[in-house]
């Protein structure tokens, strides 16, 4: 299987950024950033610090993405992710006193994020599932260049919006989807191969700390380090554990399996002041020829047990 990953990390990003990366199954050729959590300059140099530390033997492509929403300003959740949007790992200094983690050469594509979105979509086909992580706002952009090449894609796999839940950045939105309602709209408005995981599922799928402590503890690996690290600011917001929203969504674009889809029609609010960013799904009880058809399938339920194991096994596979 063939990813190409549009990423804001982030530190649930990071974690499924490692998990593909350290996915037997799959080869990630592409990682696109984009602003969302954080800035587009944080979340292109936590991308390379990513690559730095997990050291792939086949580095996938990098192109910088978007700078800003297609038309809101940006919104970002330093309170969430830390100040560099990976626990504030800057601040950590080695036994020497130096920056335990410096900064990193870049090797970006000189095409842009949405260009190099298209020209995979073009050159691998239905091969190609595109796992989008943060805002779709380099989706979008793809979209506007040239709609016919990126439904090219085999799947597009996307982390955002609550159907039936409660939003987590307003009483009616997820964040990805609430950061670029217009770009969420356009996606969703093109009859693309979507697969959705919403907060519905990934609130299901909650990473506790001792269980991570668990097998980070038999796994002396630099990445092992890193995780360690970097989540520990996480599970202080969360209070000893959080959900794994980026790291489902990777999951069910390697294995559907581990959730249950349901077929609904989303529409996502970009105008609205109260209910901006909201994905309303169709989940009327009426006869289906009364409903527009579905656009994409939702994950609604989790193997939470499964999908841990999963999560934990290609997060460090030393531990296994």
């Amino acid at each position: 299987m063939r990813l190409l990953i549009d990423t804001d990390p982030g530190i649930d990003d990071a974690l499924a950024l490692l998990v593909a990366l350290g996915a037997p199954e799959v080869s990630v050729e592409a990682i696109t950033t984009v602003p969302g959590n954080v800035t587009i300059d944080l979340a292109t140099d936590n991308t390379f610090r990513i690559l730095d530390v997990a050291q792939p033997a086949r580095r996938p492509r990098v192109a910088r993405g978007a700078e800003a929403p297609l038309k809101c300003r940006l919104v970002t959740a330093e309170h969430v992710h830390g100040d560099d949007g990976l626990g504030n790992l800057g601040r950590r200094l080695g036994p020497d006193g130096r920056p335990r983690y410096p900064a990193v050469a870049h090797n970006l594509e000189t095409r842009d994020a949405a260009d190099l979105i298209l020209e995979t979509a073009d050159r691998l086909g239905d091969e190609l599932v595109i796992v989008a992580l943060g805002p779709l706002t380099n989706l979008a952009v793809a979209l506007s260049r040239d709609p016919r090449r990126l439904a090219r894609a085999g799947r597009i796999v996307v982390m955002g919006g609550a159907l039936s839940v409660p939003g987590n950045v307003t009483p009616a939105a997820e964040f990805n989807f609430y950061v670029d309602p217009d770009a969420a709209a356009a996606v969703f408005d093109a009859a693309l191969p979507l697969e959705l995981v919403p907060l519905d599922a990934t609130r299901q799928a909650v990473l506790r700390e001792k269980d991570l402590a668990a097998r980070l503890a038999r796994d002396s690996s630099p990445v092992s380090r890193f995780v360690s690290d970097f989540t520990q600011h996480g599970f202080a917001v969360g209070g000893g554990g959080f959900a794994l929203h980026d790291p489902l969504a990777v999951a069910v674009a390697i294995d559907p399996s581990l959730v249950r889809f349901e077929d609904f029609h989303v529409e996502i609010e970009s105008e609205g002041r109260i209910a901006r960013g909201a994905s309303i799904a169709d989940r009327r009880s009426i006869p289906p020829d009364r409903k527009r058809r579905p656009n994409c399938r939702a994950a609604m339920s989790v193997d939470v047990p499964r999908f841990l194991e999963f999560f934990l096994d290609r997060l460090c596979p030393a531990s296994r």
